[in-house]
């Protein structure tokens, strides 16, 4: 089994689109990651690119996909100890990166900024890494 930390913007198109995500993997994450991204969602609506009732039904199919969640103290100084050693203003980048370098095997993002600070921190992986292998 390979444990893969996703990010909210990977969780809403995991979602959106439907993939068919591999059972012998483990989704890890911050435990902010479903606030984040119900915040991307009401962002959305405010905007007009998502109706209400499809912000919601994905609100809905994204609370029952089975993600380990992690918030503990660990995880967070090692987060406060990433973006000191990188000077970022934000935990939230350091808390995916934290999150993958103490109990994932890669960081699995849509988000090519996250991808970018991330290549030298913490393996990388890719969406297609976390779907079913088609059958030949």
């Amino acid at each position: 089994m390979s444990r893969y930390v996703i990010d909210a913007p990977t969780l809403l198109q995991v979602v959106d689109d439907g993939l068919p995500l591999d059972p012998a993997h483990q989704l890890v994450a911050p435990s902010s990651i479903r606030s984040e991204a119900l915040e991307r969602l009401l962002r959305e609506v405010r905007g007009g690119t998502r109706t209400e009732k499809a912000a919601l039904q994905c609100h809905q199919r994204m609370t029952e996909l089975k993600i380990r969640l992690l918030g503990d103290r660990v995880s967070r100084r090692t987060a406060w100890d990433i973006a000191r050693a990188h000077d970022w203003d934000s935990l939230r980048d350091a808390e995916y990166l934290a999150v993958t370098r103490l109990q994932a095997d890669a960081l699995v993002t849509v988000d090519e900024a996250l991808a970018a600070r991330a290549a030298n921190i913490v393996p990388l992986a890719t969406l297609r890494d976390l779907l079913v292998a088609p059958r030949h």
